[in-house]
């Protein structure tokens, strides 16, 4: 993969696409020049200049993971934000933001790992996750994966077409709020009975990646470790207040 060395260099990008996912949440594809391309869990930071000069930055996970110069956000309206509200509702095709990265190197997916891995998000949470199931997609990588998403209801979920669609990612669904009609499991939180049931009868144990509210982060995480899995096997990745 074509990598810049100058990865705390702010590179001008300009908004190629803007598709609403959910009522509160949408994706942007930058076109940054020099960006070089990145690995499935990285983050950017993306800064935005008002006419006056003023500046706001926000750290923001890639959904997208591959070689080129093109990156992928998606980004969740927060009450009373800065800056998202901006990204979801304001911001056109055409328009210049800037970025900064590929950062992070540890909450990463790389298509020559080749032990089981679990992903497991929560609301916009899925968006690292999602580049890992795109660089598996795309890798044609044989690895187990098992993605566990919770979300409000069927509204509220990123991506839900293309998870619909992948073909080399087990999915289960965890509705907080609202479940489908008809739906074999009652609205509810994620709770450790929803966790031991992905417990295969044998075979090398997963390796995790946890992303979320801190909150959900912090709840998964203990239960993970509660029912057997080792701590140095989770990855979390978390934002927002507990």
């Amino acid at each position: 993969m074509r990598r810049t060395n100058h990865v705390d260099v702010w590179k001008p990008a300009t908004v190629v696409t803007a598709t609403q996912l959910t009522p509160s949440g949408r994706s942007l594809v930058l076109d940054a020049p020099g960006w070089g391309g990145n690995l499935a869990g990285q983050h950017a930071d993306v800064r935005l200049t008002a006419p006056d000069g003023y500046q706001a930055v926000r750290s923001y996970s890639i959904a997208s993971a591959d070689a080129g110069d093109r990156i992928e956000i998606a980004v969740d309206r927060v009450p009373d934000g800065e800056v998202s509200p901006f990204l979801v509702d304001a911001i056109e095709v055409g328009d210049q933001v800037e970025v900064r990265g590929p950062l992070g190197g540890w909450f990463v997916w790389r298509p020559e790992d080749t032990e089981p891995v679990l992903l497991i998000g929560g609301g916009s949470g899925i968006v690292p996750l999602m580049a890992m199931v795109r660089a598996h997609e795309a890798a044609g990588s044989t690895t187990p994966f098992r993605l566990v998403y919770s979300v409000r209801s069927p509204q509220d979920a990123f991506f839900a077409d293309e998870l619909a669609a992948a073909t080399g990612v087990e999915v289960t669904w965890i509705y907080t709020r609202r479940a489908p009609d008809g739906w074999p499991r009652p609205a509810g939180r994620l709770a450790a009975a929803d966790l031991q049931a992905l417990e295969s009868t044998g075979g090398e144990a997963p390796s995790v990646f946890v992303c979320g509210p801190t909150g959900f982060v912090e709840a998964v995480a203990d239960t993970l470790v509660a029912i057997g899995h080792d701590p140095a096997r989770i990855k979390t990745e978390r934002f927002g207040g507990a």
